[in-house]
């Protein structure tokens, strides 16, 4: 997907705030809630809707003429993915003008200040990207992230205090080298550098990609602890062992270690995983372990050549 460039940004920041639908419609009241109570922020926010049907696009239309938000709404019709969805978000965003992407997932709550947090720290430090601390929405005094990392040699992506209760242990800003987008704010120019969310992921792993080029291009994401999120982690797939999430996560996981990795490291890294994986896999139930099984077949079919 080509980058637009056509509108020059204004001084004063405008934030861009994407987020895709699918199967959404329980969680999208919190949502709207959240973002019209932010504070001393200027946005527009992008609704893509993946849905087969518009009841979640009629939700949101409704939520958003309760609260008066700036919003713009796009029905797909069907699940073209979530990093198509998030595409066509962001091209929308950047022709409009937006200084800043903010890439939100629909399954959040937050507090007044959370995205001014994000915007100052940006603004003050010159970073490319910054990422809250994400706690979990049904024990939110427990920590789901706290920070991350992508291990170059597993290709795991470890969240720093997950499952861990918040003590103020990940209250301190720092560098992060993986950050989820289910909540993240990034800079405009930086997709000029980056690219935009490879589509072929569908879900999963799209994310991890995009912070991949990050780290390779030397691109910084700050972990801003101040600023809080609430996610009801993975509401709209089934969680991690529906036959979905388990063919994309397998799928996928294949395909960016084959695109991203070389040598030494794409040996070590492959292995890690079939030798993590296969034993999991022989407990599943025949339907389950056949659909995971499925997914690493079909990683390794896909053009894994192709630019990023």
């Amino acid at each position: 997907m080509s980058l637009p460039g056509v509108i020059r940004p204004s001084s004063e920041t405008f934030i861009g705030v994407v987020t895709v639908l699918y199967n959404s419609d329980d969680v999208l009241p919190d949502f709207f809630a959240s973002l019209a109570a932010q504070e001393r922020v200027r946005y527009r926010l992008y609704v893509i809707d993946n849905s087969a049907a518009d009841s979640g696009l009629v939700i949101s239309r409704d939520l958003a003429s309760r609260y008066g938000v700036d919003a713009i709404f796009i029905f797909n019709n069907a699940n073209v993915g979530v990093a198509k969805g998030n595409n066509q978000g962001i091209e929308m965003a950047l022709n409009d003008g937006c200084t800043h992407i903010l890439l939100a997932n629909n399954d959040t709550a937050f507090a007044p200040s959370t995205i001014a947090s994000l915007v100052e720290t940006l603004r003050d430090s010159g970073d490319a990207a910054a990422t809250p601390k994400i706690m979990y929405h049904g024990e939110p005094e427990r920590i789901w992230y706290g920070g991350g990392h992508i291990n170059p040699w597993s290709m795991r992506t470890p969240h720093y205090g997950d499952m861990q209760l918040d003590r103020g242990q990940f209250d301190h800003l720092q560098y992060v080298g993986y950050a989820p987008t289910c909540f993240m704010l990034i800079r405009r120019d930086v997709f000029s550098r980056v690219g935009m969310m490879d589509e072929d992921y569908f879900v999963y792993y799209d994310d991890t990609d995009f912070v991949w080029r990050f780290n390779q291009l030397g691109l910084r994401i700050r972990y801003v602890p101040q600023s809080v999120v609430l996610h009801k982690v993975s509401t709209s797939t089934g969680g991690g062992l529906s036959p979905f999430s388990l063919y994309y996560t397998n799928r996928n996981r294949v395909y960016f270690i084959r695109k991203n990795l070389k040598g030494v490291q794409r040996v070590a890294a492959m292995t890690y995983m079939l030798a993590t994986r296969i034993p999991r896999l022989l407990f599943l139930p025949r339907k389950l372990s056949e659909r995971a099984w499925a997914g690493v077949r079909d990683g390794f079919r896909m053009n894994a050549s192709k630019p990023a």
